[in-house]
């Protein structure tokens, strides 16, 4: 009847809730029924049943009362008791019914083990805590000080140690990919046993006619059932993990009772320090103790994880953009987890999934291409890293269909998938920063680069004419207009100076890609025998720039490289040349350049190191993703 009440009826329960507080007697009735099974370690018992239809009820009352709100506040939660009824047993005084409700939920979610007992109380808590965290949903996308936000502020306030349980658990389901027998089962509500005869069976035939539509369109089953809690769990964490609160600094100024806080200049609202992101980023791995090598003592407990089976799991994931946020979490955030993906030999288990999305960048969001280009370029600042996905060869690339690739090294497909990256972006999204973040990890590989392969190095210097043609259209048009205005003001004025700015983004473009492959023919030639080849069979399209004030010192060692080795091709007597022979004469006196005649000075100075903070001021939309994720998980699960 009580889970009738709210799910036939809402809008009157929502109603009623301002006089009977039924919602905080819920919350109250379920912590006590976690603490309860939190004592019992577990166990089978009267208080499992009873948390589990407790969490449910919650869910469905919660989220509808969110949903229809309309004050700023969300008052129509009443998440506190009438003065005059009695305290519920078990409820202290000296806490509010959010906080008990939030430490009990989080105190079973990181201390109760899962087990097939417990996997279903698990899923139902995780659900739980998406409905409490969806109220970001009613806010813009940045955070302000004026935000309501219960549950989640609540959750910051944890104990550190209870924080880092939390993380730990959420973490292991996501790797364990664990599989629960209540997964093949359709999907019920518990009794705890204490009703009998014909009341307990009608009930239950009632309830399971209720949810009949559930368990045949959105109940779990199949293979995709095993994954149902390893992506709640991934979410709750990512929702966690990124929740930044606004303080407003007069507030805080209150709070410390400084007279001399409103003489302070004004200061600007700054975002609370968030404890699940921390422990996040402290996070260590079981098979390594940095505190053993190097004599530190770390502050507090520590999550710890085998890093191995998250790197293989993240690689199996990538497709997905909640694992790939979470990749970006780590190693944006967490040092010891970034050396450890340095240092592994096997990197094509995280790049191949990566480049992969990327060649398939039609079919994904904006947001999903931005984060694994900001993940290459945090990789790609690692010399070691650059140097070792030369050396890794790929027997071939089912995915990519432009080219057959065969025995192409990781860091030429990883040049390959670049530009083409970049050359999608020019004809459909033509977004500025992006462009700047794909030739900024190429920027970076630049110097390393070990045997490019033939396809890759054609690609950067088809790239370098694709860009110079857009370019010279755009001189020519720039041009027109000037003539044609001849110093009289005109409506085409705004024309102008649009295409003046776009002028001078594609002078940048042109620029970077000159780095590029001076820095390769600066600090790699020998081993590149193909982008000489590639460069002297093009070497026209770098012709009509020799002379430009913009580009002639970028062009300066490319030409000293194409004089270089025109002369001794000139010196060669041969009846009629192959590409073989080419490359042959190539390859032989790449062995006796010296570089004599190139400048160096200019290139250390302009080489681009493109900072990561700066990458975020322009990638990192957190609204919209935790929108992906309220709208994947917290709809359709928890709708009815």
């Amino acid at each position: 009847m009580c889970l009738s009440l709210f799910t036939d009826y809402p809008d009157s329960a929502a109603q009623n809730n301002y006089y009977t507080r039924h919602l905080a007697k819920i919350f109250i009735h379920l912590a006590c029924c976690l603490q309860e099974c939190i004592s019992s370690s577990g166990a089978p018992s009267s208080g499992y049943f009873k948390a589990l239809n407790a969490v449910y009820v919650s869910s469905v009352f919660l989220k509808f009362i969110i949903e229809n709100t309309k004050s700023d506040n969300f008052e129509e939660l009443q998440l506190s008791l009438d003065e005059n009824e009695a305290v519920p047993s078990g409820f202290p005084k000296d806490q509010s019914v959010e906080n008990f409700l939030m430490q009990s939920v989080l105190s079973f979610i990181g201390k109760v083990d899962l087990s097939p007992v417990t996997y279903l109380l698990h899923y139902e808590l995780l659900n739980f805590m998406m409905v409490t965290m969806s109220t970001q949903l009613l806010y813009g996308p940045s955070p302000g000080p004026k935000d309501v936000h219960p549950f989640m502020d609540t959750a910051m306030i944890q104990e550190p140690s209870l924080i880092v349980l939390v993380i730990h658990r959420l973490l292991l389901n996501y790797i364990g990919r664990h599989l629960s027998s209540y997964e093949t089962a359709p999907y019920s509500v518990f009794s705890d046993g204490s009703q009998t005869g014909v009341l307990k069976r009608v009930s239950a035939a009632a309830v399971n006619l209720l949810l009949l539509p559930l368990n045949l369109f959105g109940g779990p089953s199949d293979e995709s059932s095993v994954r149902l809690l390893a992506d709640c769990s991934l979410h709750v964490l990512l929702i966690l993990v990124h929740y930044r609160r606004c303080i407003n600094h007069h507030e805080s100024n209150e709070g410390t009772g400084d007279d001399n806080a409103t003489l302070d200049p004004p200061v600007e609202d700054y975002f609370a320090e968030n404890p699940y992101s921390k422990a996040l980023q402290n996070a260590k791995d079981v098979e390594f103790d940095r505190v053993d090598i190097e004599g530190m003592v770390q502050n507090g407990p520590l999550v710890r994880l085998p890093f191995a089976i998250l790197f293989d799991t993240l690689g199996m994931s990538l497709s997905n953009e909640s694992s790939v946020l979470l990749l970006y979490s780590l190693v944006h955030g967490n040092a010891d987890f970034l050396e450890y993906v340095l240092v592994r030999t096997d990197l094509d288990t995280l790049l191949m999934p990566i480049l992969e999305t990327l060649y398939n960048a039609s079919k994904r969001t904006s947001n999903h291409i931005y984060m694994l280009l900001i993940i290459l370029l945090i990789l790609s600042q690692d010399s070691t890293f650059n140097a070792g996905i030369h050396k890794l060869i790929l027997p071939n690339v089912p995915w990519y269909e432009e080219q057959r690739l065969h025995q192409t090294s990781l860091g030429s497909l990883m040049v390959i998938v670049l530009i083409r990256t970049v050359k999608y972006n020019l004809s459909k999204m033509r977004d500025v920063y992006l462009h700047t973040n794909c030739l900024a990890t190429m920027s970076n590989m630049a110097p390393h680069v070990h045997r490019l392969s033939s396809y890759a190095s054609q690609r950067l210097v088809s790239l370098f004419h694709m860009l110079s043609r857009k370019y010279a259209k755009l001189a020519e048009l720039q041009n027109k207009k000037i003539q044609i205005d001849d110093g009289n003001p005109t409506e085409e004025d705004g024309l102008l100076e649009d295409v003046s700015t776009e002028l001078h983004i594609y002078t940048d473009f042109l620029r970077l890609v000159l780095e590029i492959i001076n820095a390769i023919l600066t600090y790699a030639l020998p081993r590149n025998p193909e982008v000489v080849y590639a460069i002297m069979h093009r070497q026209e399209v770098f012709q009509p720039f020799k002379n430009h004030p913009r580009f002639n010192e970028l062009l300066e060692n490319i030409f000293t490289v194409l004089d270089f080795f025109n002369s001794r091709m000139d010196a060669q007597v041969v009846d009629e040349w192959s590409v073989e022979k080419v490359l042959e004469v190539i390859i032989t006196n790449c062995r006796s350049w010296r570089g004599e005649g190139m400048k160096v000075g200019w290139l250390l100075s302009n080489m681009l190191r493109l900072p990561i903070a700066n990458c975020l001021d322009h990638f990192i939309f957190l609204s919209d993703v935790e929108a992906v994720i309220f709208t994947d998980v917290y709809t359709i699960t928890i709708h009815l």
